[in-house]
């Protein structure tokens, strides 16, 4: 089973607005085995719509549209959908009762004719109910293609894929199972990570295949199975991560789409009662907003302080004035009092501190552009590590943050271990 996902909206097409909703209506239906043939975005425009249309007629079983349904006259999906269906627009009296009691009820003021419009349908789609909002999802066939209208508003798009389609493309139709296994693996990059498992990978199952997702200082390894047989499509993918676990198992953090290494380190923390601060300067707090954006983190996450300015660092966190004219503000030894400074300050079992030339320009140090040190303060010592991640700008920080991660996840095992 196919589907292609369309986004209507010229606000897309500009760069206005990055578009979400594909994203999450892809995973949605991969979840229930139907394939994505493609994603496409097209202007507020009836003739692109309806050429649209008309190229993906019979090519895929499902077409989902989303964006045009508000009341205003840039908003032509439904005027589009009765061309295209050779149909007419109709007050549908039960989503015009929703948007008066959503209007006058919840919002206390007058409902307005533009208001009402919004209960106007083509008279033969069938309409998926919107709780959330006051324009309506709509389901059409043609030939051997359903065609879906869904408003653009994200909650509302969210509430009708999940109470509303999903539901009714499992009770309509025979899908296959499409099984994935995500693998996280950080430290290497994905060429050496390909040349270390190139066997394993060539002696897959036919209906096993293997996606190589790298960001910088980690590399996901998506294992995708197609068949109709789940159990044995579970069994194999969980067969061959066994493998490859014992190939990769130095650089293996976890086994989840969500798993993030910091969500790892979070749970590592939580297990051994243990705490961790930040003091970062290049990274500009990127580690902390890490750390902290995982759910339950209050419980060891202390806090952070961006010492970004070199006076913040004298300031702030006490390191010497001494001790940075004599190695500069980018240096081991400022890194590591700024690590011992921060765990200190907090009272936490750990502390990670990043001092570095980000660029464009090199600021208060004369250290080359690229170069971070990274200290990381254990209960039983201070290691510091130097790296240079080149440029541009981004590449340093993100580099720098993702490596501060790995340096504390690494160490916290062997404690653990």
């Amino acid at each position: 089973m196919k589907a292609t996902i369309i986004t209507i909206g010229d606000e897309i097409l500009i760069g206005q607005i990055v578009d979400t909703n594909s994203a999450f209506i892809a995973k949605s239906l991969d979840k229930i085995g139907v394939e994505i043939s493609e994603m496409i975005s097209i202007s507020d425009d009836k003739k692109q719509i309806l050429n649209t249309f008309t190229e993906l007629q019979n090519k895929v079983d499902v077409v989902i549209v989303t964006g045009g349904l508000g009341p205003t006259k840039d908003d032509v999906t439904k005027k589009t959908f009765c061309d295209y269906f050779d149909d007419e627009l109709v007050v549908n009296p039960e989503v015009l009762e929703h948007v008066t009691q959503l209007i006058e009820g919840f919002y206390k003021r007058p409902i307005t004719q533009m208001n009402k419009d919004q209960a106007l349908v083509p008279s033969t789609c069938t309409i998926l109910h919107n709780q959330v909002g006051t324009a309506p999802g709509m389901w059409m066939k043609k030939e051997n293609t359903v065609f879906i209208s869904l408003p653009g508003v994200p909650y509302e798009m969210k509430y009708l894929v999940e109470e509303e389609i999903i539901p009714k493309i499992v009770h309509e139709y025979k899908r296959p199972y499409i099984i994935h296994k995500t693998i996280l693996t950080y430290g290497q990059g994905e060429s050496l990570v390909a040349e270390r498992i190139e066997n394993w990978e060539n002696n897959l199952p036919d209906f096993i295949k293997l996606a190589y997702l790298p960001n910088p200082g980690r590399v996901r390894l998506r294992l995708t199975a197609r068949g109709t047989d789940k159990e044995e499509l579970e069994k194999a993918i969980e067969d061959n991560v066994e493998s490859l676990d014992a190939i990769i198992h130095d650089i293996i953090v976890g086994y989840d789409e969500n798993e993030t290494l910091e969500t790892v380190i979070g749970k590592l923390l939580s297990k051994e009662n243990k705490t961790i601060s930040t003091a970062e300067s290049c990274t500009g707090g990127r580690i902390a907003s890490l750390l902290s954006a995982v759910p339950g983190s209050s419980g060891y996450f202390k806090g952070s302080v961006v010492s970004y300015a070199t006076e913040a660092k004298v300031n702030v966190l006490g390191v010497s004035q001494d001790l940075i004219d004599q190695y500069s503000v980018v240096s081991a030894q400022v890194a590591l009092a700024m690590a011992l400074s921060v765990k200190e300050m907090l009272k936490t079992d750990y502390a990670i501190a990043t001092t570095g030339n980000a660029g464009p320009s090199k600021g208060d140090s004369d250290a080359e552009i690229g170069t971070v040190f990274i200290a990381l303060a254990t209960p039983n010592e201070v290691i510091v590590e130097e790296f240079n991640f080149g440029q541009p700008r981004e590449k340093v920080i993100d580099r720098a943050t993702i490596k501060s991660l790995e340096i504390l996840q690494k160490e916290i095992l062997k404690i653990v271990r």
